[in-house]
């Protein structure tokens, strides 16, 4: 029985979450609304068909630990430090003042200090999902603004990372225990022995064991092997450490992205990913009464106007005093204007310690769904609105956008998706003719010897679209496939021109019956390896037999009319 009732439960939520995501999709919104909303639907407080929560949770809570192996695999400490003049101090004092005002607004719902402070913290940090998403669709994840906007929610995420670490301590402190201090004496002594565990022996052992899995060339092992890297340190640091899962996983995507294979595990290993944490929003949907809008207006009113108000102008004071210009600091005010995953993960477990009401929880799922229904509204209004305020009031000096580069610059890039004979002179090409390559390769070896002669290189599969956005397909004039990879051209030119409608791609294909599939795709041109062998072939033959200049071209056009027709 209960088998049935994990599958029903896992089907009934996938389901509610697929339609509701296509639905919100179709209305230009984050699925995230729509997995919200799927919660609410087969929640307790919805007639109709009913999810098991119980089940549900125990599948999110394999979302929140592989989540959280994400943040620390994409955790780069260069990237903070390029911004850490902003991020930094615009994060502590933009936490700060949220977490105050969401502590005011529990102390006068008769809530304790405890209590209180996780709600406003809860308010506090924004979705990585969401902004990553609303950058990218503005196009400005790789300028200067998204790295600002990026650096910032790290700072808050591992605010938030701190935050998760505390709590079981402070809210589960037994009584005669030495209190919450002692408590976190005890925790910080875990903490650092676990680090000192994980970075003095697991960094050495962690990166052999992937560099093993690499090497058979099996998919599935390697995806295995990072899997249980993330779920065991996870499980490990709490059964051992007695400290939350989220840290373990958090650490151990620290030691893995600082490998060689850091991308390959963010894009190959971690397909289960997407999945379980759906099931993560769609559990904190379903812990959604929606009499709290009528039996609370007032609580659900000043959440929202914590995260669409008050962040937002605490974060473009903040910005503005620190010198940066207006078109830097509204745009990411208008990015930090929404709260997600995070803000449920704290929810979650100060509610499991019995140290977060109902309703506050229906609250922050409330603030969650309209601020990020709205968040793309803003920031496109941001950016429409921005320039007309540089005008009218005294815009500040742009020193701190001088990072940014100028549309021209994507003339001179070109991506190229192997390094074989063929990409071997095609990079020689591009450089003696003044053009940036960057070489997208499964070789590792190859890939280091690429970055010993200065040579942008990165390791992966390109039909991942995290490998393509690594080799910044987005800002590049051409792709250029110099591999024949069997079925994965297509993948690769219609991702890429997902992510840059005007690269022009030019391909190499195994067999001439591949070309018309890899042209629907979007490849301006292609060329079949068989196709261009009996060009070959052809010429060899015509010249041997006498034929003259013009009827050798003839013949190779009439063969490529008809290779190209068949």
């Amino acid at each position: 029985m209960h088998d049935v009732t994990l599958i029903l439960t896992l089907t009934t939520a996938l389901t509610a979450a697929l339609v509701l995501g296509f639905i919100t999709h179709a209305l230009r919104l984050s699925p995230i609304v729509g997995y919200l909303l799927a919660g609410v639907a087969v929640g307790p407080f919805t007639p109709g068909l009913e999810a098991d929560h119980g089940v549900a949770e125990q599948l999110a809570e394999v979302g929140v630990i592989l989540l959280m192996f994400g943040v620390g695999l994409h955790f780069h400490v260069r990237e903070l430090l390029a911004v850490r003049g902003i991020a930094v101090p615009g994060a502590l004092v933009q936490s700060a003042v949220a977490t105050l005002l969401g502590a005011l607004v529990g102390r006068c719902m008769g809530w304790d200090w405890p209590t209180a402070v996780i709600f406003g913290g809860a308010t506090s940090v924004a979705s990585t999902v969401v902004l990553v998403r609303v950058l990218s669709d503005g196009h400005d994840l790789h300028t200067r603004l998204g790295h600002v906007a990026v650096g910032w929610l790290v700072v808050e995420d591992l605010l938030t990372v701190v935050a998760l670490v505390l709590l079981p301590t402070v809210l589960g402190a037994a009584p005669g225990s030495g209190g919450p201090a002692a408590a976190l004496g005890l925790a910080a002594a875990r903490i650092a022995l676990l680090v000192a565990l994980l970075v003095g022996v697991g960094g050495r052992v962690i990166p052999w064991v992937v560099e093993r899995a690499a090497a058979t060339r099996s998919r599935e092992l390697f995806t295995l092997t990072v899997l249980v890297i993330a779920l065991g340190i996870a499980v490990g640091s709490a059964r051992v450490f007695g400290v939350s899962m989220a840290l373990g996983a958090f650490l151990a995507g620290m030691i893995v992205g600082r490998g060689d294979y850091s991308l390959r595990a963010a894009s190959e290993a971690l397909p289960m990913r997407d999945a379980f944490a759906v099931l993560f929003f769609v559990s904190v949907g379903m812990l959604f009464d929606p009499h709290t809008l009528i039996e609370a207006p007032g609580l659900v009113a000043a959440t929202l106007g914590i995260v669409l108000l008050a962040k937002p102008l605490a974060a473009l004071t903040i910005a503005l005093v620190l010198g940066y210009p207006l078109r830097i600091a509204l745009p990411v005010a208008a990015a930090l204007a929404q709260i997600g995953e995070f803000s449920f993960m704290l929810a979650a477990v100060a509610r499991e310690l019995g140290g977060m009401p109902d309703r506050a929880v229906d609250a922050l799922v409330a603030a969650a769904i309209a601020s990020i229904t709205l968040n793309p509204l803003l920031y496109r209004a941001a950016r429409l609105v921005e320039p007309a305020l540089a005008r009218r009031f005294a815009a500040a000096p742009d020193a701190a956008g001088a990072g940014d580069e100028s549309p021209a610059d994507a003339a001179h890039r070109a991506v190229v998706v192997g390094y074989g004979p063929v990409g071997q002179t095609v990079v020689q090409l591009l450089l003696d003719n003044g053009i940036e390559p960057t070489v997208i390769e499964l070789n590792l070896e190859t890939v280091r010897r690429l970055r010993t002669f200065d040579v942008r290189a990165v390791y992966g599969d390109a039909s991942r679209p995290d490998i393509l956005a690594e080799a910044d397909v987005a800002r590049a004039r051409h792709l250029l496939l110099t591999a024949a990879t069997g079925a994965a051209e297509e993948e690769i030119v219609r991702r890429a021109r997902e992510l840059n409608p005007g690269i022009r791609v030019v391909a190499r294909t195994q067999f001439v019956r591949q070309v018309p599939a890899v042209r629907k795709a979007g490849a301006a041109d292609v060329f079949a390896d068989e196709g261009e062998v009996a060009l070959a072939m052809t010429t060899s033959i015509l010249g041997h037999l006498g034929a003259t200049d013009e009827q050798i071209d003839r013949e190779r056009a009439r063969v490529e009319a008809l290779f190209r027709s068949g």
